[in-house]
């Protein structure tokens, strides 16, 4: 049977197919609006994708995403830095600062604890947080997971590894549904999660 597409066009649905949430379908609209498009519109996404790999790096600080060594937040002299909000991806942090409620800082743990996929604490950003706890003494921290399972055994373990830190523990809560990714949540549904934030205790 012969193939159906040219080898190189080929290669390109193959390529989209590797992303997540993109299957067999939505990578061949991909690759037929990459052929349809301008010459000088693919080599701009082409440039784009490799300037993006070469400049983007994580924050020395606090792991979100940046063209520096340390990212915007971290560098801004308006930020509230007694406050840190721990989230798991830089996806969320873009996502709370659309709601325009939060001003303190942050620190991303690079994903969360899932044992089944071999993810422990040591595979996470944990002991940084805890070295940053420690020097400096925030007034709060903001518990800011996901609320699925593995958010919540990430947040389970963070307040045990912070209950001594002195630091007042809070959790979001109001507003994200049980199973819900903060990354997805829309500012009006964010914004009330951390009005209506609590404090934990282990």
């Amino acid at each position: 049977m012969m193939n159906a597409f040219p080898v190189s066009m080929k290669l390109l649905i193959e390529e989209f197919s590797k992303m997540p949430g993109i299957g067999p379908k939505s990578a061949q609209r991909l690759a037929f609006h990459i052929l349809r498009s301008s010459k000088n519109d693919a080599e701009t996404l082409a440039k784009a994708i490799v300037k993006v790999k070469e400049s983007v790096r994580f924050c020395k600080t606090c792991n979100n995403l940046s063209d520096e060594e340390m990212c915007e937040i971290c560098n801004s002299k308006d930020r509230d830095r007694s406050v840190l909000c721990v989230v798991e991806e830089p996806n969320d942090i873009a996502a709370i600062e659309k709601a325009r409620e939060y001003d303190g800082i942050y620190h991303v743990l690079l994903g969360s604890l899932s044992p089944l996929d071999g993810i422990g604490p040591s595979d996470l950003k944990i002991k940084e947080l805890l070295e940053r706890v420690k020097k400096d003494r925030f007034k709060e921290i903001i518990i800011a997971t996901d609320f699925n399972t593995e958010g919540e055994a990430t947040a389970l373990y963070l307040m045990k590894q912070l209950q001594s830190s002195g630091s007042k523990l809070t959790r979001v809560a109001y507003g994200i549904p049980v199973g819900g990714d903060i990354e997805y949540a829309d500012q009006a549904t964010i914004l009330k999660a951390f009005e209506g934030r609590r404090e934990v205790r282990p």
